[in-house]
Formats: C-alpha cells, structure tokens, sequence
C-alpha cells in the first residue's frame, strides 16, 4: 500500500512488505468469511502493488475491543514486522477506526483492513469518469468513519468561568465538514452521470434491444470471455479487480439472426464493503436491468461454490436476483483430464434463486471451447423472452441510486 510511517518508509522504488493477518471467531468464520491460508488476502495486496511476506492467523471467540487481536497476538506480529522488515499490516476482517489507531500505535506501521485494501485497489484501476466518481464517493464514506481523535494535538472548544469559548471549531468538525461537502458534491455529479446511463438503456430498451450482462467474481475470466464474444480489446489481466467500468458492445447471434447487447460489469468479492456496492450501484445496474445474466464461474477454483454464494449474495442485494441466468464455469482448459464434463451443456440448481433448473455450460475463454454452445444458449433464451419495448416518460423516472441522505449538520453524522 502507499501508506506509510515515519519510523518506516516505503522507498519509492521498493513494493511494500505486507504482513497478512487474518482471525477465526470459531462459530462466526462463517459469517465473517474466514480464508484459512489467506490466499485472496494475499492476492488483493498483491493487486495494490504490495509483496506479501508472512501471514498471521489468530483465533478467538470475539475481536479484541482495543487491539482486536489481543495484545498478545498484537506482539507477536510487531516481532515478525521487525523480522520482516514490513511496511504495513493487513488484515483480512474490517476493524474500527480505534482498533486500527491502536494497533499502529503498537506496531509502528500503518495498519490497514480488507476494506480499505479493496478501495486502494478500485482508486487505482478506476478509468472513465463514473469509475472515478464511484470510487471516490466510497472513499470518502469510508473515511468519514476515520475520524476518530486523530487530531489529538488540536485542541477542542473548551470554556468555563472567564473563558470565552475556545480556539475555534475543532479540527476534526473542520475535517468531517470538508468531507460530506465533497459526499455532497460528488453525489450531485454522479447523478448526472447516473441519468445518462440510464437514458441510454432507456434507449436500448425502445429499441427492443435484448440486454445480456456478465457477472460473477472477480478474476473469473469475464472480460477475456467478453473479448472472445465480441472480438473486443477490453483490459483483461490475471488479477483481481482487473477492470472495473462497464464494457457494453453489440453481438450478433446467427442462431437468432439478431443482435443482443453484451455488458462486462465489475467484479465480485467476499466482503464486498456495503459503501462501494452503493457507489457502484449505477455500474451494478446494468446487471439488474438485463434481461439475461451470465454468471460467470471459475471452474478450476477450489471454492467455486463460495464465490457463487458471495455472486448470488450482491445480485440479490441489487434487486438482480430474478432476472434469468446461465452459468458459465469458465477455465475449463485448467481442469485436470478426470475432472473435465463429459457434456458441455446441462442445468444444475442454483445456490439461491429459482427452484427451477438454470442451464449451464462449459467454456474456455482462451480456447474458444463452448463459446458455440453458450451463443446457442443464449439465442434460445432470447426466443423465450418476448421482448416489451420501455415506454416510461423519463420525466416520471425516480433514481433510487442514493438510499442514505447525509445528514445537514455534519456534526450529527
């Protein structure tokens, strides 16, 4: 990460050394979404441009209120950041603006969480315009929560018996001020941004033009697939996150003699911080707007199942849950000869969702093996969905793209 401390400089021509730490609350990993060998941890830090060097695990039946580690735990990693020479900790739970002040304060470099790790990722590969704005809006949401004593040499307003007030608003109040006048601002320009996207699917729909979105998580091969779909030059890359603006080009089906809408949206994660699916709510719409979605799996990856659940999980939360599927398990080439379909096209039950069968069909983006198939498929289920031309007046839309309202005095939020 670019953070750094003065008692431990990052040179600039040196990747940051990360220790990675990650904690089992026993009963609620489940729920926490505990990764035994913190393996995507390690992927996400490599993604931002840090080198991994140790990993920590810890367990315990509920965080630590001050260290969230226990302080313990928290000596045990200070040894291995001076082995280790190590320029940040991070870990793969989110943890409280004090708990990450007092950790630094133990550890003497900066401490960061999957959340933030996640936002640095997004600031970086970011590229058109409503990227930016997205990634910024959930920065400083995220930071907004940061605020917390941090100015400790800044006094506050104090008073008393021949006093008369203070030295001014405190610096944290002036910060946190500075802060939601930028959430302001910068909500304000993405709605623009928000009305002209969806007057262009408003434009799709009128012209009954079928609507067909990748989805899935990250690093599941979408944009390679959605290049060898459309015979696009989308950024694709063997990292998480690789891209994030949404893609959307014209592909002819001849099995349909028509032409369907193709969108490569941003990927997946577990953990996903709730801010930035926000943020990215006008990109995610394309998604709950389509008339097909296909999800896209990594058919070599050992917890597919847990990605899916995670894919499922954001559909859901984007009202995108009911709009019609077909898996996609991708990366077939990576499969061993004994584990590889013996047919290219079935139908499974989805991990959530409709009781009803969802087609699924085997395919390497690199290869081209099942991309026949799976325009068949998409043909077939263009023919079932009688497409019903969107005639609203846009003057009557409402954009429900900002579900929270900031507070008008920055000192209530």
């Amino acid at each position: 990460m670019s953070s750094t401390s003065a008692n431990n400089a990052t040179p600039p021509s040196e990747a940051a050394r990360a220790i990675l730490v990650g904690v089992d609350f026993g009963r609620q990993s489940a729920k926490q979404g505990f990764d035994e060998s913190l393996d995507e941890l390690a992927l996400l830090a490599e993604s931002a441009g840090d080198t991994p060097v140790a990993k920590v695990i810890a367990r315990r039946p509920a965080p630590d209120a001050a260290l969230f580690v226990g302080s313990g735990k928290a000596d045990e990693i200070k040894l291995l950041v001076q082995a280790h020479q190590a320029h940040t900790v991070l870990f793969d739970q989110a943890i409280s603006p004090a708990q990450q002040r007092n950790l630094e304060r133990v550890l003497g470099v900066p401490v960061a969480d999957r959340t933030a790790l996640i936002l640095e990722i997004f600031a970086a590969r970011a590229q058109s315009h409503e990227g930016k704005l997205q990634v910024e809006l959930a920065r400083l949401q995220y930071l907004a929560t940061r605020l917390v004593r941090r100015w400790s040499h800044l006094e506050r307003q104090s008073g008393g018996i021949g006093m008369r007030g203070g030295p001014g608003e405190a610096q944290i109040e002036l910060d946190r001020r500075m802060i939601y006048d930028r959430i302001k601002k910068t909500k304000e320009r993405l709605k623009q941004v928000q009305r002209q996207r969806s007057t262009q699917r408003r434009s799709r729909s009128r012209n009954g033009v079928f609507k067909v979105s990748l989805v899935g998580y990250t690093n599941a091969g979408k944009s390679t697939l959605f290049n060898a779909m459309t015979k696009a030059r989308a950024y694709a890359a063997n990292q998480l996150f690789a891209t994030l603006d949404t893609t959307t080009r014209s592909l002819y089906l001849e099995q349909a003699g028509a032409s369907v809408s193709l969108s490569d949206t941003v990927g997946f994660i577990r953990d996903l911080p709730h801010k930035l699916v926000e943020a990215f709510r006008a990109t995610l719409q394309e998604a709950a707007d389509a008339d097909l979605l296909l999800h896209v799996v990594d058919a070599a990856s050992p917890v597919l199942d847990e990605q899916m659940a995670e894919v499922e999980r954001v559909l859901s939360e984007i009202g995108a849950a009911d709009v019609p599927q077909i898996l996609v398990y991708n990366k077939q080439d990576l499969l061993p000869e004994d584990q590889r379909p013996r047919e290219i096209v079935d139908a499974v039950l989805r991990p959530a969702g409709s009781t009803a069968p969802t087609p699924r069909v085997f395919v390497s983006a690199l290869d081209g093996s099942g991309l026949a198939e799976l325009r068949q498929l998409i043909a077939a289920a263009m023919q079932a969905q009688p497409l019903i031309p969107d005639e609203r007046d846009p003057r009557f839309d409402v954009d429900t793209s900002d579900p929270e309202t900031l507070p008008s005095d920055p000192s209530q939020a």
